[in-house]
């Protein structure tokens, strides 16, 4: 009968032995050969000398020697060559774990890669041998190595607006529009104005590429889609009416799903059922509670106010970064991976999403601003990964850290303009693995406001933001790669009349 042994036991606190006893380690004798394919790619091919795999073998046999039941003997008494010999295959396993995994460790140290992925490595194909060195190779997203260009004493332009009563009367009328009620019209369309109508984007030879039932659409100067933009579209659908159908064109990004309606045109079909117009409520303690539990009309406009200024602060991180960036990345000239791309590219939006509805931007402005990336998703990518090396190694040298009360902030932030409690955005970020991102934005933010106290000022004129485009969550050409929805808040209505977007 054969000898037996509870792996399992023998695995788990081996393990646990050998991790605590790997500080004390010394360096394993490494042939390390580096191939950069790309500026962000290496190909690493390893050898690991005999002397550490038996050393290893050593170590992990040590730990087994006490717990190992040979038929035979009692545990812990059989003879140590029996017990390398029946269970090598066992031990083998832990040991090219602990040396791959402490091998990939010290070759990243040593090389001084900073990785920013997981290392790639068929683990199957690596084997421990019998006798000689053992050797396998992986594959690692780093960043980039760069000069770091001067940052301290640069000349930034910040936009900046004493607001003023008209100021907060338009947000007023903007709150009040976006807590309206969709009201049916039976006039010719206007500007402003919503049209309810089935949707159905078709090929130049008529064949349907996609359709949409019921898709409710405000009449603004143009519309964007998730791939593609109808330009003039207020011009386009003035006057009509419940009943009628329009055709118009639309141009699909170099970035739709359908490689083949890339750069084309193709043509959405509006089949208008319904014309609405906004109701807008009356400012009564009922809105206003409703509204963030104001007490009064001079409460609500004080929180406008600060929604305001959050969203000029905003507008001054964004001018900054983007002079900041501008200037630390004229010389980045490196290209990153296609594949690198288009895994990022999920990131950077999830990332944008946060950045947004922290600063109090509402789902319109935060729909537009999705379909704007989805539409040059690689150009994007690409452009806010070099920002975010440079950025990321900046606040390496400076030693600026994320802290837990930067994260309660950014939470609390969060919270109050979706109107969900903090424990509740938490919870999603958590579950939606959002909350690397949460601390790239710590990081990025807190490095350019270091960039920024440094920086020579140029004051200019602050532009409230004008909505034009009306962005609706559709696809011209089908079906798209996987890319995620925008974080939009939940709020409740009344099934039987639509609450009017903004």
């Amino acid at each position: 009968m054969a000898e037996d042994v509870k792996t399992d036991d023998l695995d788990n606190e081996a393990e646990a032995s050998v991790e605590a006893a790997t500080e004390e380690r010394p360096a394993l004798d490494l042939t390390v050969k580096v191939d950069a394919p790309s500026a962000c790619e290496r190909h690493i091919s390893v050898t690991v000398s005999e002397k550490d795999v038996e050393r290893y073998f050593d170590e992990a046999f040590t730990e087994v020697m006490p717990k190992a039941a040979v038929r035979g003997f009692r545990p812990g008494r059989a003879p140590r060559k029996l017990v390398e010999h029946r269970f090598r295959k066992e031990v083998s396993d832990q040991v090219k774990s602990n040396l791959l995994m402490d091998s990939m460790a010290q070759v990243s140290e040593s090389q001084k890669l900073s990785a920013i992925s997981e290392p790639k490595i068929d683990v199957g194909a690596v084997e421990v041998p019998e006798h000689g060195p053992m050797t396998f190779e992986f594959d690692l997203e780093v960043r980039p190595e760069f000069d770091m260009p001067e940052w301290k004493g640069v000349t930034i332009e910040r936009p900046i607006r004493d607001f003023t009563d008209k100021d907060i009367n338009e947000q007023l009328e903007g709150l009040l529009h976006n807590r309206g009620r969709l009201a049916p019209h039976d006039g010719p369309a206007e500007a402003g104005d919503y049209i309810v109508a089935n949707l159905a984007f078709k090929n130049s030879d008529g064949s349907v590429i996609s359709e949409a039932t019921e898709q409710t659409v405000r009449i603004r100067p143009q519309v964007s889609f998730r791939d593609g933009n109808i330009a003039n579209f207020a011009e386009q659908m003035l006057g009509v009416a419940a009943g009628e159908t329009r055709e118009l064109e639309v141009t699909v990004s170099n970035e739709a799903a359908k490689p083949e309606l890339r750069g084309q045109k193709v043509i959405a079909v509006f089949e208008v059922l319904e014309i609405k117009r906004i109701k807008l409520p009356e400012m009564t303690p009922e809105f206003l509670n409703d509204a963030g539990g104001f007490d009064d009309e001079a409460a609500l406009r004080v929180a406008v106010r600060g929604n305001l200024e959050r969203q000029m602060k905003y507008q001054q991180q964004q001018r900054a970064r983007q002079q900041v960036t501008a200037l630390l990345t004229s010389s980045a000239n490196w290209d990153l991976p296609p594949d690198l791309l288009r895994r990022q590219s999920r990131r950077e939006l999830e990332r944008s999403v946060l950045e947004l509805r922290r600063s109090g931007f509402n789902d319109q402005v935060i729909r537009q601003h999705e379909n704007e990336l989805r539409q040059n998703s690689n150009v994007a990518t690409a452009r806010l990964l070099k920002e975010h090396f440079i950025l990321e190694r900046i606040a390496e040298e400076e030693k600026i850290e994320d802290l837990p009360e930067d994260y309660d902030a950014e939470i609390q932030l969060i919270a109050s303009q979706s109107g969900e409690s903090p424990r509740r955005v938490r919870a999603q970020l958590e579950k939606r693995d959002l909350m690397d991102i949460l601390r790239n934005q710590i990081i990025e933010r807190k490095t350019i406001d270091l960039i920024v106290s440094h920086a020579k000022f140029k004051d200019v004129p602050f532009q409230l933001e004008t909505m034009q485009t009306e962005a609706v969550d559709r696809s011209a050409a089908g079906e798209e790669a996987d890319i995620p929805e925008a974080m939009y808040s939940e709020k409740p209505h009344d099934p039987k009349e639509a609450e009017a977007p903004r």
